[in-house]
């Protein structure tokens, strides 16, 4: 098994949209890429703190490559919007790929010029790619959040 990190926005969505992939074995919502340790919801949306709000993927790479990750990441959320993602406003919402290796980065960087490339989006992509840092699991209730409740989405 093998880790990925995304920031996309609203983690609900974003971890939703990772668990319905084939290939991937499990999902956890939290934040990383900020200063404060052990932050919680409440200060990550007060802008205290520096982190993003991601989702972790635990995925199985025999079943589901990292680019294939990648393009989903490039499709649950529109990669042009600096600190936002639709009403969602604060660098809590950046998007954002924390690499886990310097494989993953490679891969990263490639895909977003790719992506830049294809001219699926009018404005140029501000996606941040950094190497990963401490992954701050957020409250449990958090936690498969759309999941708990019907399924749906929180996607403007």
């Amino acid at each position: 098994m093998e880790k990925a990190t995304f920031g996309a926005g609203c983690f609900w969505h974003v971890e939703e949209t990772f668990r319905r992939v084939e290939g991937v074995a499990a999902t956890r919502v939290g934040y990383m890429g900020g200063t404060k340790a052990e932050p919680t919801y409440e200060e990550v949306c007060r802008h205290d703190t520096g982190h993003a709000e991601v989702v972790e993927v635990t995925f199985d790479p025999d079943r589901v490559t990292y680019d294939d990750l990648l393009r989903v990441f490039w499709d649950c959320h529109d990669p042009t919007q600096l600190n936002r993602q639709g009403p969602d406003i604060g660098s809590n919402y950046r998007s954002a790929i924390f690499s886990h290796s310097p494989e993953q980065e490679a891969a990263a960087r490639a895909s977003l010029e790719r992506e830049q490339m294809e001219g699926r989006h009018r404005r140029t992509i501000v996606t941040e790619i950094v190497p990963a840092a401490t992954f701050w699991p957020a409250e449990e209730y958090h936690q498969q959040y759309l999941a708990k409740r019907g399924g749906g989405s929180c996607r403007w």
